[in-house]
């Protein structure tokens, strides 16, 4: 939380010129635009993953909406915890292939895991780091679910536009199948009822 927090510090003083801010339209709408008219989704779920997308983008938007007006900086932007290497001196953050603009959530969210009580738990220890070096408007919660739900969008779409690549149906050889698709709507269909939850609260 400390190391996230410094990072940010700095990220706040200017935004990126040349690199993509988060957004609902580029990560959710032409995500789900792509990937229904380049026939990547089997034929009989292309309905449900219309109207999934619909009513997903509906409340990533109502997130966002509640959240109000968050304060956009430099982020790390993909920082999980395979980001994150160890030594004797403290963690190293690595990959910075994503960077973007955007709210300070998104360098957070990603290293919660579990359960409920289990992500709480996790995110007031890092915020009690953070704290120490920057201040995060609590808003941002609300958008925890909302960016998990554009990220998986994102992801498949991201996969999808580089698929005529050779190497990337050797590296992701399920993704081409009608089981993927099936969990992947059965996992966006998680996460709507997700964003009718509770937010998290520290």
């Amino acid at each position: 939380g400390r190391f996230i927090a410094r990072i940010h510090a700095v990220g706040k003083r200017q935004t990126f010129q040349h690199r993509q801010a988060i957004g609902i339209q580029r990560q959710g709408r032409e995500a789900a635009d792509y990937l229904l008219t380049d026939g990547f989704i089997p034929g009989h779920l292309e309905q449900a993953y219309q109207t999934l997308a619909d009513d997903l983008l509906q409340w990533v938007t109502r997130c966002f909406d509640t959240a109000s007006s968050v304060t956009s900086l430099r982020l790390h932007g993909d920082c999980h915890r395979g980001n994150v290497l160890w030594t004797d001196r403290g963690p190293h953050f690595v990959d910075l292939d994503d960077c973007c603009n955007g709210p300070a959530i998104q360098d957070l969210w990603m290293l919660l895991s579990g359960e409920r009580s289990e992500m709480t738990v996790q995110l007031i220890d890092l915020l009690d780091g953070y704290s120490e070096f920057a201040s995060l408007d609590l808003a941002e919660l609300h958008l925890i679910e909302a960016l998990r739900t554009l990220r998986m969008m994102h992801y498949a779409s991201w996969l999808a536009k580089r698929w005529r690549d050779p190497a990337f149906p050797q590296a992701f050889p399920w993704f081409d199948t009608t089981q993927y698709w099936e969990q992947h709507i059965l996992e966006l269909r998680e996460q709507l009822a997700r964003m009718q939850e509770p937010v998290l609260t520290v």
